[in-house]
């Protein structure tokens, strides 16, 4: 039986990354698959491991963190000595002596455009790695037809052609939430209010200084706009603007139902989870017309310019606007959601592992 190795080392990590690991691991293990399964963790202990199904399934702790030298230095032997037939990076970061064949997810070439404030060795170190993947990679997978296509303008157009478009899923815990729910998580997080709600990162490519000046030029007294995000943003003049650090996937849930819309004033995008999320729990999406956005979410979120102009005019509209606050809007969103499962997201990646191993078994015959 094959073995395929799993980089699961950001599994732990709160969103990003760390969602997209857990939940395709997840989804892979329920899998009937001709294969078994090595997962090289950071900790044998960490509590999503849990949740995984055991029946062919190996776990590795790793000792050793990404982005470091121990990481190229010793993580090719231990994959080596693993047994693996085939290595699965669900991000770029894969070591240089690899010692079986590999793919990788890339999710974004965000960085080559907004490095933010970066060292130039960062820089330097980041093209180096990314471009040692996508150059070595048996395959390639994007999370949308937008990074295939920077895949083909920074690398060129044979690297486009090794990828698959897999699109992730969202989790079950994203549904509509009670009324009961919604009052339970007001009170949780004292949510006097109605409140617009983001959900992300700070990075430079986020533009949320721009989110909070448009959010003041909206002139909405009467709402608050919650901030999911990481602790540092400078919300200071700002009573109406709310931070919260950690939110578990549950709350979150229940937030987006809350909710009168999620918006993002974002200038880059591979793919953007948290509108699937809101929308599978029927929440209006406010976004910008950049990135991957417009392809996936098209006509189910209110797309407008990343100026704060025009994210000031969606604020408005998304909260009173008969048609985006109907009934059949709600429900169209959640269906469109629906679309979007780590179980049809994992089927897909299955098929591809199964190309690589048998092209894999095939030159070895030749040889």
């Amino acid at each position: 039986m094959s073995c395929i190795g799993i980089d699961c080392r950001f599994a732990s990590h709160h969103a990003g990354l760390g969602t997209y690991t857990r939940s395709m691991v997840r989804a892979l293990a329920l899998r009937a698959d001709p294969w078994s399964y090595v997962l090289f963790v950071r900790s044998s202990k960490e509590s999503w491991l849990q949740e995984v199904n055991r029946d062919r399934v190996t776990i590795v702790e790793v000792p050793f963190s990404h982005y470091s030298l121990a990481e190229q230095w010793s993580f090719p032997g231990l994959i080596g000595r693993s047994g693996c037939d085939l290595f699965y990076a669900p991000h770029f970061n894969v070591p240089f002596r690899c010692s079986v064949p590999f793919v990788s997810t890339i999710h974004d070439l965000i960085l080559h455009r907004f490095p933010g404030e970066a060292s130039l060795f960062k820089r330097l170190a980041y093209r180096f790695v990314i471009g040692n993947t996508v150059r070595n990679a048996s395959r390639l997978i994007t999370v949308s037809d937008f990074t295939a296509r920077e895949i083909g303008y920074f690398y060129g157009e044979s690297f486009r052609e090794r990828t698959a478009v897999i699109h992730p899923g969202v989790s079950s815990l994203f549904a509509p939430r009670s009324s009961d729910d919604q009052v339970n998580i007001r009170q949780k997080f004292q949510l006097t209010k109605p409140f617009l709600l983001y959900v992300g990162g700070k990075k430079q490519h986020k533009n949320l200084p721009v989110l909070l000046e448009a959010f003041d030029a909206a002139g909405l007294p009467d709402l608050d706009l919650m901030l999911v995000t990481q602790n540092g943003v400078d919300s200071r003049g700002r009573p109406n603007v709310r931070i919260l650090d950690a939110v578990s996937e549950s709350d979150l849930a229940a937030l987006y139902s809350a909710a009168l819309g999620s918006v993002t004033a974002t200038l880059a995008e591979g793919f953007y989870l948290p509108a699937l999320e809101a929308m599978a729990c029927g929440c209006p999406v406010l976004a910008t017309n950049v990135g991957a956005i417009p392809e996936i979410f098209g006509r189910h979120a209110l797309i407008v310019e990343p100026t704060m102009e025009q994210l000031a005019d969606g604020m408005k509209k998304i909260v009173t606007d008969p048609l985006i606050r109907s009934a059949g809007a709600h429900s169209s969103r959640i269906g469109f959601a629906k679309d979007f499962s780590w179980k049809k997201s994992a089927e897909e990646t299955a098929k591809l592992f199964g190309g690589v191993l048998s092209s894999s078994n095939q030159r070895e015959l030749r040889m």
